[in-house]
């Protein structure tokens, strides 16, 4: 079950994200990924601490797995971050996220999306230029400050399977709030192969949006591809059910120091 822990987080294993311009809605895409490759809900996991709320849920399909191999999954996540007092809760600061071991990622053969050659378009634009590359889709909140004021904006996000970097697989995240069309943001998640209980390890250094005017909220996703590589059917998301459970730990600090840590477990049922 997540757990706060209070006071300033340790030092920890990042993982450099590479060439940039990355701006705080992509610590969502990274909590979207909290409940990717194995991460099914059937109540939500609710943390209160230091004044802060954190709330994530989320279900894959279909519970029924293969106990000795992996198969297709599609998973609907959706996380939110609130200020008990009211206001804007504090800024993330950094996002990491361990995956199950039975889960698996599979990039062979699927087109990748440039985060340079989306920087600057819109929704749009940006998922009929890397159509192909595209993994997830969703929404961010954020509550940004605008002229004394603070104001909720909400914006289309779009995951992609993003080039390779430094041997390690990235997805690229792409959001634009409906209501600052010129604001458009593009971040580099990069996943690092581990070993133990745990698969895989995404590391979010989370910068700023909105010019350090804004603090994300919220965000909701659906994540799953399915696609055709040399006559075979892949997914990019999958997962066996080896042991009745699937499980991903997270650690979130943030810039006042507290750090909430822990693991969510959740059931599926193994076949075969």
């Amino acid at each position: 079950m997540l757990s706060p822990v209070a006071g300033r987080a340790a030092s920890l294993n990042s993982v450099g994200m590479g060439s940039r311009r990355t701006r705080r809605f992509g610590a969502l895409a990274g909590c979207a990924l909290l409940l990717a490759l194995g991460v099914a809900a059937a109540h939500a996991a609710i943390v209160r601490n230091g004044g802060l709320e954190l709330i994530a849920d989320g279900e894959f399909t279909p519970h029924e797995l293969p106990r000795n191999h992996p198969a297709p999954i599609e998973i609907k996540g959706r996380a939110s971050i609130r200020s008990v007092a009211g206001g804007p809760p504090p800024q993330l600061d950094q996002l990491i996220l361990d995956f199950d071991r039975d889960g698996r990622l599979s990039t062979a053969g699927l087109p990748t999306c440039a985060p340079a050659s989306i920087e600057h378009i819109g929704v749009a634009a940006a998922r009929r230029k890397c159509k192909g590359a595209i993994v997830g889709k969703g929404m961010v909140g954020a509550i940004v400050l605008v002229e004394g004021q603070w104001l909720r904006v909400n914006g289309a996000l779009t995951l992609f399977n993003g080039p390779p970097e430094g041997g390690l697989a990235t997805v690229v995240a792409h959001a634009q709030p409906a209501s600052l069309p010129d604001e458009i943001y593009v971040v580099t998640i990069p996943i690092e192969r581990t070993s133990g209980d745990y698969r895989y390890r995404a590391t979010v250094e989370v910068p700023e949006v909105f010019n350090g005017a804004g603090v994300l909220t919220r965000l909701e996703a659906t994540i799953g591809r399915r696609y055709r590589f040399k006559g075979r059917e892949r997914s990019f998301a999958s997962a066996r059910c080896s042991d009745g459970g699937l499980a991903v730990h997270g650690r979130l600090t943030f810039e006042t120091g507290l750090v909430i840590d822990g693991s969510v477990e959740k059931y599926c049922v193994p076949t075969g």
